[in-house]
């Protein structure tokens, strides 16, 4: 279920995400020689319908078409059957982005790609490791880390000085990746903004064109870390108006990387509806009780947190989550981790 060719394929160039199953026809790992033999590994399209990876990457491309790339690229195309339909993922499919190895996830066909990807380039050993995605809610653009290490650290500041450190939802390709080389996660805005494809093509410019990864710490980097997931079950339904289980709010999607303080309202619920959240940590515990009360038909944030990832997209909410929820981390103590 694999191609790995060492080409770039007739036409990819020039391809949109949803022509992608018809020339591949399945996952496909690229690898394409540069003057510096060690690769730089990117991944794209994990989500269908998440895009910038691609067209950042084709743009990149032509660029080399007559002179050699600075450096071996090992480029990894994932779901092109979502793609096709511009989707996250297909219903029959597992997320492309919880299929890798350290999931929690059954054998599939899916983990089996994601368990040879990943043989595939521990033994090409990756200078680095570039996992390029979106979002559906408004988000500045940011880097994510699995392991607060300095050279990841300095991969994602040198995206944005916003950088996120998460150790779940697990089976994600940074995590599986970091066991062998520095591996970061580009959250680029919204799919199809090409301010998006523009800083991603502009950022893999410069990591190309890196000799090594600076191994201190970088001083301006706003960083922040996962406490927890927002799920709705599936048998609530929720709408951004009243007429539902929950309604939840647009005006959140703005506040996305901004502190609500306690006391906020989260979302209205209607009368007689009981746990229609479920808040869990990093280690897949249910802490709701901790951040929400109930009262009076609104969920209540009991403290001040950070959100990210807020979404009022109802198809990634029932296939991911409507948000994350956040603390600030200081670099020290970033640092004392280590």
């Amino acid at each position: 279920m694999l191609n790995e060719i060492e080409q770039i394929p007739d036409g990819f160039l020039q391809a949109e995400a949803e022509q992608l199953l018809t020339l591949l026809g399945k996952p496909t790992l690229i690898h394409l020689e540069g003057e510096n033999p060690k690769p730089l590994f990117i991944c794209t399209l994990l989500h269908g319908n998440e895009t910038t990876g691609l067209y950042a990457l084709q743009l990149l491309l032509k660029q080399y078409l007559d002179k050699p790339l600075p450096r071996s690229l090992s480029i990894f195309i994932g779901n092109v059957e979502a793609a096709a339909q511009k989707q996250r993922r297909l219903s029959t499919q597992n997320d492309y982005n919880r299929i890798w190895p350290g999931t929690l996830l059954s054998d599939s066909i899916e983990t089996d790609i994601a368990r040879s990807v990943t043989r595939i380039m521990r033994q090409r050993k990756p200078f680095a490791s570039i996992d390029i995605h979106n979002n559906t809610g408004h988000n500045p653009h940011y880097g994510c880390v699995n392991i607060l290490n300095p050279h990841g650290l300095q991969l994602a500041s040198m995206f944005s000085n916003i950088a996120v450190y998460f150790t779940s939802p697990k089976g994600v390709q940074s995590a599986a990746f970091s066991d062998f080389c520095p591996s970061i996660v580009l959250e680029c805005g919204q799919s199809g903004n090409q301010n998006g494809i523009i800083h991603v093509l502009d950022y893999l410019q410069t990591i190309l064109a890196l000799d090594n990864i600076p191994a201190n710490h970088p001083h301006d980097l706003n960083l922040f870390h996962t406490l927890a997931r927002v799920t709705i079950p599936g048998q609530i339904s929720f709408s951004t108006r009243s007429d539902k289980d929950i309604q939840i709010f647009e005006i959140l999607e703005q506040h996305n990387f901004d502190q609500l303080p306690a006391k906020t309202t989260f979302a209205n619920i209607k009368t007689g509806i009981s746990s229609p959240f479920i808040i869990s940590n990093e280690s897949n515990e249910d802490v709701t009780d901790e951040f929400l009360d109930y009262v009076d038909g609104k969920a209540i944030l009991k403290k001040p947190v950070i959100l990210s990832m807020y979404t009022t997209d109802q198809t990634a909410i029932r296939q991911d989550c409507l948000c994350y929820l956040m603390e600030r981390l200081s670099l020290g103590h970033s640092a004392s981790r280590l």
